[in-house]
Parts: structure tokens; sequence; C-alpha cells
């Protein structure tokens, strides 16, 4: 299937003639460059309140025992996941019934409200992990609704041959976030604790309700191509993911590796006991996979659609990416530990690079909120319940087994993959 074969994306204003392209070409349209802006800060926000609720529950439950602590980790993922499967198939049907922009609106405030109340309760003295659980399930809701509204969105902020590059260089601002929260989330947690870091968090969310709300862009699909919230909307939007057969296998292997592959949960665990570095070195170490992200981003950003054959890269990223896992659970030096890790951001930013620009041009723009609202289910569910059962396996046999075992199984993922997804390897982006 060419990338041809569907609508393209509203042009955006700031057009430039394609021969002026740059590493940079879609910031020259202020609208994206509004998002990409309030995104980073927000995203940054968020990534201090991950690292420190992880950190926050391990402290809080230590005194329990070290299994109850990995246990305790791991149900940090399924609280963050269970509200994404429960509410994202509706969110995806809301996304394409109703102004984008203001569901953005509204979810942001909702996730800014959950770390103004965490930031409260843990300043008072917060002693059981249970509101920490609370409030976090309530944040996942909200983002269960507010991914797809913003991926929906995306397309009509740029002209389509500037789409590619897009994606790239808001992968890069999400991921530079991923360096920067962590580091600074370890700062702050170290200097402050972490109530200073929830309500860092909660102001962040004030960019991208000022960047939605400057936008003149619409957040209005075609009145004839509106969705209606149903079952039959719902229907549509499933029947066309699981009648595309690239879109099941993108998402199948997307699911399984990060399932298997997720070592992020543990990092506690690494940083204090198995290479003890210690809160600002849990910091670094949180970031080492995005910083690896971030530089390969950066060279993403000039590629677009340079690819001769992108399912065969996606196979080969996922594979480098579960051998540098194994590679981290094997060592037991910083520095190596930090290497293996920065290679794995490195190869999960060139697969989901292209398989978010894959996916996007082959859904037709009224669908667009109900495909990445199924996505939703897979590529964050696979992390998060494979935080839970990292957590249940290090809790049984130790964090540097349940990492390396993870590791193998998404080599083993990749190899399957091989030999079934001919419509993946068979793939070609369509030049311009």
């Amino acid at each position: 299937m060419s990338a041809t074969d569907n609508p393209t994306p509203a042009a955006a204003d700031g057009a430039e003639p394609a021969g002026r392209r740059t590493a940079f070409a879609a910031l020259r349209h202020r609208d994206f460059r509004l998002l990409w802006t309030g995104q980073f800060l927000s995203i940054t926000g968020s990534q201090m309140q991950v690292v420190t609720i992880n950190w926050h529950v391990y402290l809080l439950m230590r005194p329990y025992g070290e299994k109850a602590a990995a246990a305790a980790l791991g149900l940090v993922g399924l609280v963050r996941v269970l509200p994404i499967v429960v509410c994202s198939l509706v969110g995806g049907v809301v996304a394409d019934a109703v102004d984008r922009k203001r569901l953005i609106v509204v979810t942001q405030t909702v996730m800014l409200a959950c770390a103004a109340v965490l930031a409260v309760v843990t300043a008072a003295g917060l002693q059981h992990v249970w509101p920490i659980y609370v409030l976090t399930a309530l944040s996942s809701a909200a983002i269960a609704f507010d991914n797809p509204a913003r991926q929906a969105l995306l397309p009509s902020l740029v002209p389509a041959r500037d789409f590619p590059n897009a994606v790239s260089l808001g992968f890069v601002s999400f991921q530079i976030a991923l360096v920067a929260g962590p580091v600074l989330g370890g700062v702050v947690l170290a200097r402050y604790g972490p109530a200073a870091v929830y309500a860092f968090n909660a102001v962040s969310f004030l960019s991208v309700i000022a960047a939605v709300l400057l936008m003149r862009a619409s957040g209005k699909g075609k009145a004839e191509e509106l969705a209606r919230v149903s079952l039959e909307s719902l229907k549509e939007g499933l029947r066309f993911v699981w009648r595309t057969p690239i879109m099941v296998q993108t998402m199948s292997l997307d699911f399984v590796a990060t399932f298997f592959a997720s070592a992020t949960a543990l990092l506690p665990i690494f940083a204090r006991d198995v290479l003890q570095v210690g809160e600002h070195g849990y910091g670094v170490l949180a970031a080492a996979s995005a910083f690896g992200a971030v530089l390969t981003g950066l060279l993403l950003t000039r590629r677009g659609s340079g690819w001769r054959r992108p399912g065969l890269a996606v196979l080969v990223s996922v594979a480098v990416y579960g051998a540098a896992t194994v590679g981290f659970g094997l060592s037991r030096t910083y520095w190596l530990s930090l290497v293996m890790l920065a290679l794995s951001g490195a190869a999960d930013t060139v697969s989901t690079v292209i398989r978010q620009t894959i996916r996007q041009l082959i859904t037709p723009d009224r669908l667009r909120g109900r495909m990445t609202s199924v996505n939703m289910i897979f590529f964050m569910g696979g992390p998060q319940l494979g935080e839970l059962e990292a957590g249940l396996v290090a809790a049984a046999a130790g964090a540097p087994f349940s990492v390396i075992l993870g590791g193998v199984c998404c080599l083993a993922a990749v190899g399957v993959t091989a030999l079934r997804a001919r419509e993946l390897l068979r793939y070609r982006f369509a030049h311009d």
C-alpha cells in the first residue's frame, strides 16, 4: 500500500517550496511551533514526575522488603496502563467527533489537577502509596483522550510533504524532554523532595493549554467526515486497523518488544543496589536512553521518508533494542550501563519514527483519532504492562535476571515477526 493512496493532510500556513526543505522544515509553520514548544515543556515536567513517582514508591515500600518494593514498582505500570486500555478506544471516537483543540484543553486541565493534588498530599506528609496509584490512574485516563486528539490534530498543522519531518521533530522534542526531565527530576528530588517535582509538573501543563488556545488551525474535522460518539464509530475504527495488515504487524511487534524489554521501572533498584550511584546517578540512568534517542532523532529529521526498506529498518532497530537491553542487564559498570541504555534509546527512535509515519500516512483523517487510540493500547500498554511483568520477575529472581530475560524475549519476537510480517517488509514510502 502506498502512502499516496490516502487523503493528503491539509496544508498549513507558512508552506515552503520543496527545494527549501531543511532538518527543521516543520518548524516554519506557526501552529506546529506552538504545539512543539508547549509539548516539550509539558513532557519535561511529566518525565520529572515519572521518575519521581518510581523513586517515591520505592522509598515508601522499601521498609517492607526488597520484594515488596519491586512488586510495588511493577504496580505503578499497571495503574498507568489500565485506564488507557479501558478508555483509549472511547477517547479515539471522541477525538474524531469533537473539536480536538477543546478536548486537549480539557485533558491537560485534568492532568494539571492530578499533579497539583499529588504535590499537596505529598507536602502534607504522604505515608501510603495508594494516593499515588489513584492520581496516576486518573492522569492516565486523561491521556487516553489527550493523545488521540493531539495525534489527529498534527496533520492539519503542516503540509503533507513536511509531515515526516514533523514526526521526527516531535520525537526529538519528546526525547530531549526525556533527557532533561529525569536529570532535573533527580536534582529537584534530591534538594527539595518529591512534592516540588509534582508542583513543577502541574505548572508545566499550562504550556500546552496556552499553545492550543493560540493556534489558528481549526480543531474540527470536515462536517461530513465527523464521527458520532457511538458503538458503530468504534467498530469502524477497529475494522480499519484489523483489516490493514501493516497496522496489525507494527502494533503487535511494538507491544511484544516493549512488554518484555521494559526496564524503566527497575532503574531505582539498579541505581541503589546494583550500580550504587544514588539519586543523581538514578536521574542520569533514567535519561540515558533518551539521550541516545535525541542524537538519533536529530539525524532522522533530515532523512524524512528516505528509507529504501522501512519495514526492514524497523525489524533491525527492534533487534538492536533487545540486544542492548540484554547488555544493560548483564552490566555491572555504570558507564557501560549508560551506553547500553543510550543504544536502546537510539534503536527505539528509529523504530518509532518509521512506524508512526507509516501509520499516519496510510490512515484517512477521519479515522486518525480512532487509529491512534487503538495504537495507544499497544504503544503504551506494552511498556506499562512490561513494568508489571519486570517487577514480578524481579521480585522472584532479581532485577538483572528480569531485564536479561526481557531482552532475550524481545529478540525472539523480532525473529517471529521477520518470518510472518510480509506486508511490513514489502512496504515502501511514496516519494514526492
